[in-house]
C-alpha cells in the first residue's frame, strides 16, 4: 500500500503479507532456527531420537537428521532452506546432516547478535566467507592422509558414523560389512579410487537380530523361484540374464484366426507348444543351469525348464538385473537369438532360501563381483529402517574416505581448533568483518558444546578444557561423551571423513548467508479455490451465494 496525495494506491494483491527490514531478518533466522533446535539434541553418541507420525499414522523413529527434516512438513520459506541444507548434505556426502543443520542454525543466532551492533548483513556474510575459507584451510592443514587398503581406519571411521544410532551396539559387525561392501565395488578410474553405491543393493527382512545381517558376494532377489519341480540349488551356476520374456508375444496389430475344427485348434496349439519348447532349447544349449528374466515365462516354458532342471526367477527389476550383470560377469540378453555360451554369467551357487515369511533367492561365491548386497535383519520393522539409514552412513563415509583419503578426528576436536585458528586470523583484519569471523568462531564450538550438552556434561566447563588442551596439546583433543573426560581422539580412534566436516562447513555458510541477505519477504495470499483458513474448499452452496452476489 502506498499514498498518493493522501490517496491511498493498491500495489500488491489484495491479501498479501510483506515483511521488510530487521522484521524479516529476525523472521527468517527464527524459522530456521527452530529448525536447528529440533534436531539440536538428535547430535552425538548420546543423541536422542525423534518419533515422527505422519497423516497416515505411520511412525519413523530415528535419529538421522537428514530423515528427520525430510519427514517433518515445513512451510516457512526460511526453514525449507534448512531442510535443503540436510538434504545437500545427504546428497554429496550422505553423513554430517545434523551438523550441518546445527551449524547453520548457529551462525544465524550469532550473525543476529551483530546485527544487534547495527553491523550490516553485507559486512556479516563477506566475513563468514572469509572464515570459511580459512576453516577449508585448516581441516586440510590438520587432517590425516589415509590409504584405501587401510581396512582397519576405514572400519574405524565406519564405525563412527554409526555411534550416533540406534543400532549403535552392533556397529562393529555393521562397520565390517560396510567396509567389505565398499571395498568390492571400488574401481580405480585415471589413478582415482571411485566408489559407486548403487552397485551395492541393501535389501531388509524383519526377524532375528541385528547380529544375523548378512555380507553376500553376490545378489540377493527378493523373488522365489518360479516352479515347484525345479531345483532350489544349483552349484557351479551358469546364469542365462534374460530382458525378454519366455513366452508368446501377442502381435501388436488385431488379428482374427478362424478356428474351424478340433483338429485346427490342436495344430495351433501345439505350434505354440513347439515355439516354447525351442525358446527352451535355445537356453539348454548355451549349458546354462540358471535363468534370470526381467519379464515373464510362461507356464509352459516353466515345465519346460523344470524338466531340464534348470532354476528360474522371472519379474526381476532392471536396477537388480544390472547388478546381476556386474556380479556374474554375465552379459543381459535383449533377443534370445543373441544368447551364447560366452553370455552366462557365473556364481559358486544360486539357492532358494526361506526369509522371515518370504522366499529369497541368493547369487552367491561370484569370482570378483562388482556388485554386493547387504541384508539387514532385525527384531521389528524400526530397527531394520534404522539399521539401513545408519548402514547407508556407514558407506557413505567409507565411500568417502576411499575418494578422498583423508580424515580428521572426531568428538568436536576439528572445530575447536577451527574456532582456536579464526580467532587468531581475526586479529589479522581491520573493521567490522573481524566482528564476523569471530563470531563464525564462536558458531563453530557449537558441536561440541552440543555433545557435551546430549551426554549430560557442563558445556562451560567442557569449552574451557578443550580450548586449553588444544593452546597446548595439539589439534586431536575432543571431548569423550562417555567418560566426559578431554582425551586425544586419535589414541580412542575416532575419526570423521574430512570431505564430511568440510561439506557441513560449506553447505552451513551458504545457507546463513543466503538467509541473511533477504531484508523483505512478500508473501502472496492463498488463492480461493485453495479453500479458507482450513484449508477447505468451499461448499457448493456458498460458491453458488458467491457467483449470484456478482450476477
Amino acid at each position: 500500500m502506498a499514498m498518493l496525495g493522501g490517496t491511498p494506491v493498491l500495489i500488491l494483491k489484495e491479501g498479501t503479507k510483506r515483511s521488510a527490514g530487521k522484521d524479516a531478518q529476525r523472521t527468517n533466522i527464527m524459522a530456521a532456527r527452530v529448525i536447528a533446535e529440533a534436531v539440536r539434541t538428535s547430535l552425538g553418541p548420546l543423541g536422542m531420537d525423534k518419533m515422527l507420525v505422519d497423516s497416515f499414522g505411520d511412525v519413523v523413529i530415528t535419529n538421522d537428521g537428514a530423515t528427520i527434516l525430510k519427514e517433518m512438513d515445513v512451510q516457512h520459506p526460511a526453514a525449507k532452506m534448512m531442510v535443503n541444507v540436510a538434504k545437500t548434505q545427504d546428497n554429496e556426502v550422505g553423513d554430517g546432516t545434523t551438523t550441518a543443520v546445527v551449524l547453520a542454525g548457529e551462525l544465524l543466532k550469532n550473525a543476529e547478535f551483530l546485527l544487534d551492533q547495527e553491523v550490516h548483513p553485507t559486512v556479516i556474510v563477506d566475513g563468514y566467507r572469509k572464515a570459511l575459507d580459512k576453516a577449508l584451510e585448516v581441516i586440510d592443514e590438520i587432517s590425516r592422509k589415509v590409504s584405501p587398503d587401510d581396512e582397519k581406519m576405514l572400519k574405524r571411521v565406519a564405525m563412527t558414523s554409526m555411534s550416533s544410532k540406534m543400532v549403535a551396539g552392533s556397529r562393529e559387525k555393521l562397520a565390517d560389512i560396510a567396509v567389505k561392501a565398499v571395498k568390492k565395488v571400488a574401481e580405480r578410474v585415471n589413478n582415482e579410487w571411485k566408489v559407486d553405491l548403487d552397485n551395492i543393493k541393501v535389501e531388509k527382512k524383519e526377524g532375528e537380530s541385528l547380529e544375523d545381517t548378512l555380507f553376500i558376494e553376490g545378489i540377493v532377489l527378493d523373488k522365489e523361484v518360479v516352479h515347484p519341480g525345479m531345483p532350489k540349488k544349483v552349484e557351479n551356476a551358469k546364469i542365462a540374464l534374460l530382458a525378454c520374456s519366455l513366452e508368446i508375444e501377442k502381435t501388436e496389430f488385431d488379428a482374427k484366426i478362424n478356428i474351424t475344427s478340433p483338429e485346427q485348434m490342436k495344430n495351433f496349439l501345439d505350434e505354440e507348444q513347439r515355439m516354447i519348447e525351442e525358446m527352451v532349447n535355445k537356453i539348454i544349449k548355451t549349458r546354462a543351469n540358471v535363468v534370470l528374466c526381467q519379464k515373464g515365462i510362461d507356464d509352459l516354458a516353466q515345465h519346460f525348464l523344470a524338466k531340464a532342471g534348470i532354476l528360474a526367477v522371472r519379474r526381476i527389476k532392471k536396477s537388480d538385473m544390472e547388478k546381476l550383470a556386474k556380479a556374474t560377469g554375465g552379459n543381459i540378453v535383449t533377443n534370445l537369438e543373441d544368447l551364447s555360451e560366452k553370455d552366462l554369467g557365473e556364481a559358486a551357487v544360486v539357492y532358494e532360501k526361506k526369509i522371515g515369511d518370504d522366499e529369497m533367492v541368493f547369487v552367491e561365491g561370484c569370482k570378483n563381483p562388482k556388485a554386493v548386497s547387504i541384508l539387514i535383519r532385525g527384531g521389528t520393522e524400526l530397527v531394520v529402517e534404522e539399521a539401513e539409514r545408519a548402514i547407508h552412513d556407514a558407506l557413505c563415509a567409507t565411500k568417502v574416505v576411499i575418494e578422498d583419503g583423508r580424515v580428521v578426528a572426531g568428538g568436536g576436536a576439528p572445530e575447536i581448533e577451527i574456532a582456536k585458528r579464526l580467532r587468531d586470523y581475526a586479529e589479522t583484519l581491520s573493521g567490522r568483518e573481524q566482528l564476523a569471523v569471530r563470531q563464525f568462531a564462536e558458531a563453530v564450538e557449537v558441536v561440541p558444546k552440543t555433545l557435551a550438552e546430549n551426554a549430560g556434561l557442563d558445556p562451560i566447563d567442557i569449552l574451557a578444557e578443550l580450548r586449553a588442551k588444544h593452546e597446548k596439546d595439539g589439534a586431536t583433543y575432543g571431548v569423550d561423551v562417555f567418560s566426559g573426560k578431554i582425551v586425544d581422539m586419535s589414541e580412542m580412534d575416532v575419526w570423521d571423513p574430512a570431505l564430511v566436516k568440510k561439506q557441513a562447513l560449506k553447505s552451513s555458510t551458504e545457507a546463513a548467508t543466503l538467509i541473511l541477505r533477504i531484508d523483505d519477504v512478500i508473501a502472496a495470499s492463498a488463492t480461493k479455490s485453495e479453500g479458507g483458513p482450513s484449508g477447505e474448499k468451499p461448499s457448493e452452496e456458498e460458491e453458488e451465494k458467491e457467483s449470484s452476489s456478482f450476477d
